[in-house]
């Protein structure tokens, strides 16, 4: 019997942003699309250059299809209560591939920790309420090298799978690149054994 693979995810399309306002303090929320941890580093980097004279830079992420690769950061809120209410947020809808950063300005008045969560919580559910979702299909990235004798063979398996090809060079090795769904890779790497080297990249 086959097993299923679940190899489909939610994320989002596109930036979007949010807004929430207590006792003069506001709290700016920005969600982005994101698949790796540098991507990360280089946004929040950006946001706190941008947003230089605000408070507190506050952020979560997951990252990957079982969204493994996660972190949330208080940046110099009372531990828990900013990071973890944006990534409960984030885990509500079940998203992944997603970063979402708080940006604070102080208002002069303390909200405390309830009102801290509140207003970390609203402003991401503010964020991502006007964000498109969309599903995202994991997948692995091959540099497929053959004779040239085996390119009709390959075209084929490429052709019966419905996988994108780039990157081609028919020279008198030939080689291209393609991105096979995960719930496809055994059946590829069964089809092309023996036709094809592969290398994943």
């Amino acid at each position: 019997m086959e097993v299923e693979i679940q190899d489909s995810y939610k994320s989002i399309a596109a930036p979007s942003e949010g807004l929430f306002k207590d006792n003069g303090s506001r709290f700016i929320a920005l969600a982005y699309p994101v698949e790796t941890e540098d991507e990360v580093k280089e946004i929040v980097a950006s946001l706190r250059k941008e947003y230089h004279d605000a408070r507190h830079h506050c952020y979560a992420y997951r990252i990957g299809l079982k969204g493994d690769v996660w972190r949330a950061s208080d940046d110099g809120e009372p531990s828990g209560s900013a990071g973890r209410p944006i990534l409960g947020q984030i885990d509500s809808l079940g998203l992944s591939d997603i970063l979402v950063v708080v940006v604070r300005y102080f208002g002069g008045i303390k909200l405390g920790i309830p009102g801290l969560i509140r207003a970390y919580k609203t402003s991401t559910a503010d964020a991502l309420s006007s964000a498109t979702v969309v599903q995202k299909i994991a997948g692995r990235n091959y540099r497929l090298s053959f004779d040239y004798l085996s390119m009709n063979a390959v075209m084929k398996v490429l052709k019966d799978l419905d996988l994108p090809q780039s990157g081609q060079d028919f020279g008198e090795k030939c080689s291209l690149v393609t991105r096979v769904r995960l719930a496809q890779d055994e059946s590829f790497k069964e089809r092309l054994l023996g036709i094809a080297e592969l290398k994943e990249i």
